[in-house]
């Protein structure tokens, strides 16, 4: 078989799945409720698994009276009562639009059982029907609970992780930088697959081809800024439009070179090196976005690999 121009850049092993992917080109108001069903992931299974891992479905206190945020927490196997547990607070991609907590079920699992750590992963609300910024107040609520519980839960939050993905990546930047701005929650490690931070991205000739194109973006930026000012939303609403990033924690960074968001991630890469911050970046040949998802692929074996040592030198060294 000829391979045409579109699939001569992708990975091999991800050809294959190419005819399986998601098309969210026409993402709109009219198609939002189907995306969310096939994109909502498998429902976690609760109590405790084969590994130890306990999970449980917890509610916590909305930020500022809002309503009350539905998290999935993870606990490692019993192991030293006495010692405090690093935590990685995980924020699920889908575009500010769709996704959900148990999306990322798989990989908590992993770091719980694998680095013993603490997580919790909140079903943050969505727009357009909440935009921003809804969805940053939610993750701000679990890291506030994180920090009231950190005795009860016998958490270290020194050794705090945001892990965000797509979206969930975008607001990771977004809380690190509003933390670090009001001066409140100290976050040690930013966590970062295939971030979404700048509305102003476009049309690309090669890359955003596959699962997160041009226009799936267009809809999610515009569901997340409804009814604020395009031309200059608002201060923590959009991560690549921040003046200064010279605040935010050591970053790991993993991307796909033809994924829509490759050329923001870089560029927003050089300004993390630029103001000095501690940067680990990996870029995945030929990997489109979400590739993680295909887990047989080397490239996202790789991914899996590098994000467990990256967070074991960050938490647990």
């Amino acid at each position: 078989m000829t391979i045409g121009p579109d699939l001569s850049l992708v990975d091999p092993d991800l050809r294959a799945v190419i005819g399986l992917l998601p098309d969210l080109s026409n993402l709109s108001d009219t198609t939002l409720p189907a995306v969310r069903t096939a994109v909502s992931g498998v429902p976690a299974a609760l109590g405790t698994d084969d590994a130890g891992v306990k999970v449980t479905r917890i509610e916590l206190p909305g930020l500022n009276g809002a309503p009350a945020v539905s998290a999935l927490l993870y606990e490692p196997p019993a192991g030293n009562g006495a010692s405090l547990r690093p935590v990685v607070l995980d924020l699920h991609g889908g575009g500010y639009v769709a996704g959900t907590a148990q999306r990322d079920d798989r990989a908590l699992r992993t770091f719980a059982a694998t680095l013993g750590v603490v997580g919790l992963a909140p079903d943050y609300r969505l727009a357009p029907e909440h935009p921003h910024p809804a969805a940053l107040d939610d993750a701000a609520a679990s890291l506030r609970w994180l920090h009231a519980k950190a005795g009860e839960r016998r958490l270290d939050m020194t050794r705090l992780a945001v892990r965000g993905v797509s979206a969930g990546g975008g607001l990771a930047v977004s809380l690190a930088l509003r933390e670090h701005a009001e001066r409140r929650e100290r976050i040690a490690h930013l966590h970062l697959l295939f971030p979404m931070l700048d509305d102003r991205t476009g049309d690309h000739a090669f890359n955003g081809r596959f699962v997160w194109t041009a226009g799936a973006n267009r809809y999610g930026w515009s569901s997340l800024l409804s009814g604020h000012d395009r031309k200059a939303p608002p201060a923590f609403a959009v991560p690549a439009r921040a003046a200064d990033v010279s605040g935010l924690p050591p970053t790991f960074m993993a991307l796909g070179s033809i994924d829509l968001f490759a050329s923001e991630d870089l560029v927003f890469s050089t300004r993390l090196v630029d103001a000095g911050v501690a940067l680990e970046l990996h870029v995945y040949a030929g990997a489109f976005h979400a590739f993680n998802l295909v887990a047989d692929a080397r490239c996202a074996k790789a991914l899996a690999r590098d994000e467990v040592e990256a967070l074991r030198r960050a938490l647990c060294e």
